[in-house]
This record gives C-alpha cells, sequence and structure tokens, in this order.
C-alpha cells in the first residue's frame, strides 16, 4: 500500500512529497510475517515503524499449563533455523531448577549438536544476505551442507527442522554410528565449502558496496538497545555466554571471539563467518573428547535422573515399575521442587534465556523466553533511518530475524 503525503515548507520553497510503503508482512523480502511502514522520499527512508504479531502464539502462557517434556517442542519453534539450541537451553534451564548434573559425555554431544545447529543458522543467514544483494550462487551451494547437518540431526533423533532433540539429563539415545560417520563427512567437507563461499562475497565490489556502511550500530546504542551474540559483537564489544557464563563445558575448549568494528552489515556477515570456523574447532575438539571415552563411558548419553528421564523401552513393555514411571514422566505428574531459576545459552542469534518460576506444582508458575531477535528488531527503525529502500532489506537479513523468535 502506497499512500503520498505532502509535506508543509516555509514559504518560497519548493513543496516535498513522501511516499508511505508497507514492507510487509506479505513481502517476500521480508522473509517473515513482520510489517515495516516505511516513510519514503523518493527512495531514501525518512522514518520507519516495525510492527509484530501476525503470528503471536503465546508460547509462554501454553508453557504454563504443560509439563517440562511437553514444552521442548515450543521451543523449537523459536528459532527454527537452529532449533537443538533452544532444545539444549530449556533441558539446562530444567535441570538447573532440579539439581540434575551431566556427565562429561553428555556435555561433549550436547556442544557438537549446539555448534552444528550455529553453523547451519549462519550458513543461512549470510548465504540470504548474499541473495538480498542479488548473489544467489552461494545460497544454493552452502544449502546442500545445511542438508547433511539435517541429516546428522535425523541419526540423533529422527526429525530434521524443529528436532525435539536430547531429554532432561541428555539425550534419548546414544549417537549412531551413520551419525558420526556424517558428521566426519562434514568436517572433511565444509571447510572447503565456506572458503569458497569467503571467496565469493569477502572482497566482492558489489557486495562490499551494498553491505559497507549500511545498517550500521556503536558499541553504545547496541548495549543500550540490549544486542547480543554476532550482532553486538559485530559492533565491537567482546560479549559471548559461552565464556562470560559457561555451561555444558564450555570452559573445556579452546576457541576465539571474533568482534567487528561498524556494526554494520558488512561487519555482521564477517563475524558470523568466522564464527563457523571457530564452531569447526569447537566441534573438532568435542568430538575428540567423545572418542577419548572408553567402555562403559562410552555408552553414558543421560545423566542419573530416573524422576525425569524416561526408562528404556524394553524395560516398559516388560517390567511394570518401569511402565508406571513412563506414564508419570509423559503426562507430568511428576511435581516441580520450588524455585527461580535464569538460564541462557549462547544462541545463533544471541543470548537465548529462560526465566522459570515454579511454585512446586507441575508446570512452570511463570515461564519467560528471552528471545534476541525481539530485541533487535526494536532498533530497526534507527538502523534503517536515512538509507535507502534496498538497503532496508539487506538489514533485516542480516540482523537475522528470525519472525518465529521474535513473535512468540
Amino acid at each position: 500500500m502506497q499512500e503520498q503525503h505532502h509535506i508543509k515548507l516555509p514559504e518560497g520553497s519548493i513543496e516535498k512529497s513522501t511516499t508511505t510503503l508497507n514492507l510487509g508482512p506479505t513481502h517476500p523480502a521480508t522473509h517473515g510475517v513482520f510489517q515495516n511502514i516505511l516513510e519514503l522520499d523518493g527512495e531514501r527512508i525518512v522514518s520507519a515503524e516495525q510492527t509484530i504479531g501476525y503470528i503471536h502464539r503465546a508460547f509462554e502462557k501454553i508453557a504454563e499449563r504443560r509439563p517440562l517434556y511437553q514444552i521442548t517442542p515450543l521451543t523449537d519453534r523459536l528459532n527454527y533455523c537452529s532449533s537443538p539450541i533452544n532444545n539444549m537451553g530449556w533441558h539446562l534451564t530444567c535441570e538447573k531448577l532440579l539439581n540434575v548434573k551431566t556427565p562429561k559425555r553428555v556435555d561433549y554431544l550436547r556442544i557438537i549438536i549446539m555448534e552444528l545447529a550455529r553453523i547451519s543458522d549462519h550458513l543461512v543467514c549470510n548465504s540470504v544476505v548474499g541473495v538480498d544483494s542479488g548473489a544467489y550462487t552461494g545460497f544454493l551451494y552452502v544449502m546442500q551442507y545445511r542438508e547433511l547437518i539435517y541429516e546428522i540431526y535425523e541419526e540423533v533423533c529422527g526429525s530434521r527442522l524443529t528436532t525435539n532433540m536430547g531429554r532432561i539429563g541428555g539425550f534419548e539415545r546414544n549417537f549412531s554410528n551413520a551419525a558420526f560417520e556424517k558428521l566426519d563427512r562434514f568436517l572433511a567437507e565444509y571447510p572447503d565449502v565456506l572458503k569458497e563461499f569467503e571467496n565469493l562475497f569477502n572482497r566482492n565490489r558489489i557486495f562490499m558496496d551494498r553491505t559497507m556502511g549500511t545498517g550500521g550500530i556503536g558499541p553504545e546504542r547496541a548495549l543500550n538497545y540490549g544486542f547480543t551474540g554476532p550482532n553486538l559483537r559485530a559492533a565491537g564489544v567482546d560479549y559471548d555466554v559461552r565464556i562470560h557464563t559457561p555451561y555444558s563445558s564450555y570452559e573445556d575448549f579452546d576457541f576465539n571471539i571474533p568482534v567487528g568494528k561498524t556494526g554494520d552489515n558488512y561487519d555482521r556477515f564477517l563475524v558470523r563467518n568466522q564464527e563457523m570456523w571457530e564452531s569447526l574447532k569447537i566441534i573438532e575438539q568435542a568430538y575428540r573428547k567423545v572418542k577419548a571415552f572408553k567402555g562403559a563411558e562410552a555408552e553414558v548419553f543421560h545423566a542419573d535422573a530416573p524422576e525425569y528421564f524416561l526408562p528404556p523401552k524394553d524395560d516398559v513393555y516388560t517390567k511394570m515399575e518401569a511402565l508406571i514411571w513412563h506414564f508419570k514422566i509423559v503426562m507430568g505428574e511428576i511435581e516441580i521442587p520450588p524455585g527461580e531459576v535464569y538460564q541462557s545459552v549462547e544462541g545463533a542469534n544471541g543470548e537465548l534465556g529462560f526465566y522459570f518460576i515454579s511454585d512446586g506444582g507441575r508446570a512452570p508458575y511463570r515461564l519467560h523466553f528471552r528471545r534476541p531477535c525481539f530485541v533487535y528488531y526494536q532498533a530497526y527503525s534507527e538502523l534503517t533511518k536515512g538509507s535507502m529502500l534496498s538497503d532496508a532489506v539487506l538489514t533485516m537479513s542480516s540482523l537475522n530475524l528470525i519472525a518465529g523468535e521474535m513473535d512468540a
């Protein structure tokens, strides 16, 4: 929808008019169901007003009526480009409240999955930034390796996009040999693919002209808005939850935190590329640690927490006690201890947090999801003001705004 508006200027001045343009919620360039009401002077943005709520699903309120295990599939539908990180973050929150201690092998397996999810998310984001600047080849090329990551997910849990992966205390089952074989293939092939992807874009004159100096934000403004993750680090702030508040044994790993300078679309692109290299380093370290376990330790895939971990299926079919516990866990008939916890993880988009208050019932009394996209979108008006209409689409992509996470 477009509307013409006339700007009244002092007498003797030339009258100018602006146009109001609805960018979304149905425009394919918005990559999601949200609306931006832009006021344009020609193709330059005078002001922008962002609107959300088109797919609001009331996840937090739904979760307050569900037992813990039935909340995991809700977290999948936040950032569905890296849903295992959401799953692991939720399970870590539950384990913090329930005082469940996970074995090291479980921690390392979780790290492999979370870093694969980070790579999957970043390659989608950066390849879409390429598409929005007019380059489609990179998107098609790296998407093959997103598929390979999803094949690893399938071997672990049977799902691909919304994975419902893991359980409180660990995983539903041990990783199969096929999962490790596919992981071997990914680690062998993806570095060359990522290098070629960087060669396509990093010094590409057209891409640099489209992204450098657009959508920029300084460190102070980014912190004031509450930025985290790659968008904050691209602005020059060295903050990463994995380093500052380690979880799942991240303190056992050696990796660097890429930091930019300008906070513009180009720096965000570079930071995400570099983070994929760091994720590969972390996965390789974690994989070596997993392979170092021998004997019975090599079969451990969950914590010793029978009150919250489903008994083996063979026992459920043959033993009354196991059948009873299976029913009680699935149906949420185990009361949660009272308490108040906050657990955050370094999601692919930034700090993903779960604030959980329990009053001792069978479901959370209150539950809040800290979704990084919701924070970033507040700054969209400021980031696009004065820029061109085409820059607005690139900025949206490089912030990696996922409607499901923003609009939960």
